[in-house]
């Protein structure tokens, strides 16, 4: 119980900070990623070891080489946090690879109204950041309707690494009865596909995108959302736990619109 009461007076100073802050500012970005040292340092909830620095690959947006080598990203919901009295709110995700170390501290920033209005056709941009705090990738999502039959404003986000340098983007593409997405690189030339399940399965817990060639021929990876059970750490929310499978010798850049279009399936 005391545990709990810490981890909320600490949530409590972060989000008391926000307000006073830039959130383009390095304090901002250092102000999450040390709350969760802190909790990890006090054994409040299990301790995430960071991965080892990866070699930086030649003409690749940096710190996107840790994605290198690997073929298996786990996303978890770490805790939200709300700003009461402000129009503010705030998601936190662990980026892990399949050993359980973290990659990658994922943060999502939006309107607490429109989140409440929109829902899931809600704008966010979400924030990827380093070790250090240091922003890595940038994801903004337009406010779109969410239903595959409509495809006058079917859902788009954008995808940025580092921000302000487009890598590509990820398109929901019309289809009557499943959910469908292309993956775009810079220049807007389809790289890859991802066939979801039939509209009628979204009651199952258990879902499963499956990430395709261009000819949607061949199976190369998929993209899961899991039940609850899933992650059984207590530092982890298991109702919002994802997993992502890919070649590994795709490209890193490729590897970063994959987990950008898996933000975009889980907030769907």
């Amino acid at each position: 119980m005391e545990n709990y009461f810490i981890i909320h007076v600490l949530l409590f100073l972060l989000v008391r900070a926000r307000p006073r802050l830039n959130s383009r500012t390095r304090s901002h970005r250092l102000l999450s990623i040390c709350v969760i040292q802190i909790m990890d340092f006090y054994d409040l909830q299990p301790a995430i070891q960071w991965m080892s620095s990866s070699e930086t690959i030649p003409n690749s947006p940096p710190a996107l080489e840790h994605l290198a080598g690997i073929n298996q990203l786990i996303v978890c919901q770490r805790f939200d946090s709300e700003v009461f009295g402000h129009l503010k709110t705030s998601k936190t995700y662990e980026v892990m690879n399949n050993q359980g170390q973290r990659i990658y501290f994922a943060e999502e920033r939006n309107n607490r109204f429109l989140l409440y209005l929109c829902g899931i056709s809600r704008p966010f941009t979400m924030t990827i950041y380093g070790n250090v705090g240091q922003d890595i990738i940038t994801m903004n999502k337009a406010l779109r309707c969410s239903c595959c039959w409509s495809s006058c404003c079917l859902q788009k986000l954008t995808v940025e690494a580092p921000p302000g340098e487009k890598i590509g983007y990820v398109y929901q593409y019309f289809h009557p009865f499943l959910p469908k997405f292309k993956i775009k690189n810079e220049n807007k030339k389809d790289v890859l596909k991802i066939r979801g399940p039939c509209l009628v399965s979204n009651c199952l817990w258990d879902l499963n995108f499956n990430l395709l060639s261009l000819d949607e021929e061949i199976v190369i990876g998929n993209i899961s959302k899991h039940c609850s059970g899933f992650v059984t750490a207590p530092s982890l929310t298991d109702a919002d736990t994802f997993s992502i499978q890919f070649p590994i010798d795709l490209d890193v850049k490729n590897k970063a619109l994959i987990l950008g279009a898996s933000f975009l399936i889980h907030e769907n």
